[in-house]
């Protein structure tokens, strides 16, 4: 998965301040200044130039959006959550939309028309999106969440340590302790309460506010801890101020929000629809559930198929039962002390196989793995990869974050999973979100000098998880048996969101159905099932679909190419053509193909 921070931003939930809850900071990788593998295209200078005007707008409402991205400026200022923010975005969108219109109207270069046509395409998904979120929802907002994410993005080893001082300054601002700031908590309450009257407008989902209320404390203590660790003087006062204003913040949730909470997850059709077709979704949802259902059954056969081989492979008692596989291997756990070296030793020996099968050109900086914090795993409770800067990038590498735990709602202990923490879970987790998954993405797109329309505003969930769901799939043939079962647990577990997900928006299922088949069918741990069913019903409804879609539409694009290409198809040069190409969708992608990668190789 990659950190919802880079989704929300580039897909449209915090670039244009509707919705309100921010996805965790991306993290800034230590800085191992290298050259990039080949020089981007005159064209992308001239792209990226265009693009400024619609980063700029998005910066103006949401700087830590901006400074997360590598644009100058913007780390000492916060969120704007001032009144009727939802249509002062909307109007400086449509601004520098017709901007980019006119732009598009004089330019030659095919490139560059392209990317300013998904640079327009993306501004009206950005009004689109607002509009519908003002129809139908109150603004409420996690602000604990909000003050972690932007704090934690300046406070990390990643980040350039004359940067670090601008979290005070930041902090500040949040806590209205700065000129011309007002504390971000009133704003919010204001921002409610304008509303609030209004009872057509749907509040958030009880759930939710449950869960966040549970996580404020771990914010603060994530704060001040990150600001222990890096020395910061003079925050006394704003830490002390920040621990206020949240407490009485949560007061104020709990006497103006809670009462207008839902008790039935579902959005309206049309929000969940928008939901759907910002992931990259374009197809109904109810085809989407019945690929999804036929997917689901065809693994499971491939599973059982395997299950006495692996059952063999790694001595346990002879079964056809993939479960009962999958807990004997979930019996081979790591700890805090040992798991990182073991996945580093993984890391070593996937980079290996990719070198040896060419598999993919990999990129010259080294991988980087850790383990999250609990404040981290409070605002995003699965493993993830944070993307490095895609703009003043200088040798910043992303990371591979692993939760080991998902932080209860307040009325539970803290629940440990078990299915990132075994021994064979290693394998295709780090293939996902490292190499040849994201880690691998983002590097390219450092390294080869993706435009910024490619990189950012082409962005959704389809493009992106495809591509690390089918690096999963191209390593499984050289793991070890019991990699490989896990490999084709987790595959199952993308084609159960798939239909899941919609199937709970759209009222076709209970929830304690989806837990049953998450659990007994799918087989991962209770704390997990509670992470992705709190992830279908509040935390990013539809987003779960996309891997699924994605995986399915790359693996057409490579038949479609092995088909066209016979002897001389080249899969390292298929995979780094797909990968120099940016996050574009999958039509404009298998155009490129079309287009440029088959015939090139056709002519040879």
């Amino acid at each position: 998965m990659l950190k919802r921070t880079f989704a929300a931003c580039a897909a449209f939930a915090l670039c244009v301040p509707v919705a309100l809850a921010a996805p965790p900071s991306a993290s800034r990788p230590v800085r191992n200044p290298q050259p990039a593998a080949t020089p981007a295209p005159a064209w992308v200078a001239t792209s990226n130039a265009y693009a400024q005007v619609l980063l700029k707008t998005l910066a103006e409402f949401n700087p830590e959006f901006a400074s997360r991205f590598g644009l100058p400026g913007y780390d000492t200022k916060v969120i704007d959550l001032k009144p009727n923010v939802d249509q002062r975005s909307r109007a400086a969108l449509a601004k520098a939309r017709d901007t980019l219109k006119a732009d598009l109207a004089k330019t030659q270069d095919a490139n560059v028309r392209e990317d300013l046509e998904i640079m327009i395409h993306a501004a009206d998904r950005f009004i689109e999106s607002s509009k519908l979120q003002d129809r139908y929802l109150l603004p409420y907002a996690d602000i604990g969440q909000t003050i972690f994410q932007g704090e934690f993005g300046l406070l990390q080893d990643q980040v350039a340590p004359g940067r670090r001082p601008h979290a005070l300054a930041r902090l500040q601002c949040y806590v209205g302790m700065a000129p011309g700031c007002t504390p971000v908590t009133k704003e919010a309450e204001a921002l409610f309460e304008a509303k609030a009257g209004n009872r057509k407008l749907l509040g958030p989902y009880k759930a939710e506010v449950e869960q966040n209320l549970a996580n404020t404390q771990r914010y603060v203590d994530g704060v001040r801890k990150l600001y222990a660790k890096y020395k910061i003087e003079g925050a006394g006062p704003a830490l002390d101020a920040l621990q206020k204003q949240l407490d009485a913040y949560d007061a104020w949730v709990k006497s103006a929000v809670l009462p207008r909470a839902r008790t039935d997850a579902r959005l309206p059709e049309a929000i969940y629809a928008d939901n759907l077709k910002n992931v990259g979704i374009d197809v109904p949802a109810r085809e989407l559930i019945r690929q999804a259902e036929q997917s689901f059954m065809e693994i499971q056969a491939q599973m059982e198929t395997l299950a006495p081989y692996v059952a063999k492979a790694e001595g346990f008692r002879p079964t056809t039962d993939y479960r009962a596989v999958i807990k004997d291997l979930k019996q081979q756990q790591l700890d805090r002390n040992n798991i990182e070296a073991y996945y580093q030793t993984v890391i070593d020996k996937i980079e290996a196989i990719i070198r040896e099968h060419h598999l993919v050109t990999l990129p010259r900086r080294k991988m980087i793995m850790r383990l999250a914090s609990e404040a981290e795993s409070a605002s995003q409770p699965a493993p993830h990869m944070d993307p490095p800067p895609l703009i003043n990038n200088h040798g910043e590498r992303g990371a591979f974050v692993l939760p080991l735990g998902n932080p209860p709602s307040g009325k539970g202990k803290n629940e440990a999973y078990d299915d990132f923490t075994c021994k064979a879970c290693a394998w295709t987790l780090t293939a996902h979100e490292g190499r040849p998954g994201h880690e691998l993405q983002f590097s390219a797109m450092v390294e080869h000098g993706v435009s910024l329309a490619r990189s950012l505003f082409a962005f959704n969930s389809v493009n992106v998880e495809g591509w690390a769901l089918y690096a999963e799939w191209m390593m499984v043939p050289y793991e070890p048996a019991g990699g490989q079962m896990i490999a084709l647990q987790l595959r199952l577990l993308r084609a159960a969101r798939a239909f899941l997900d919609p199937m709970l928006n759209l009222g076709l299922i209970t929830r304690q159905r989806a837990h049953d088949i998450l659990v007994d069918d799918v087989g991962i741990s209770e704390a997990f099932a509670r992470e992705e069913l709190d992830r279908f019903m509040f935390r990013s409804p539809g987003q779960a679909t996309a891997y699924f879609y994605g995986y399915s539409r790359i693996l057409q694009l490579r038949a479609h190419t092995e088909i066209a290409l016979g002897e001389r198809f080249d899969l390292q040069q298929f995979n780094d053509f797909i990968l120099s190409q940016g996050l574009l969708p999958p039509d404009q992608l298998a155009e490129a193909v079309d287009t440029r990668l088959i015939p090139a190789h056709q002519a040879h």
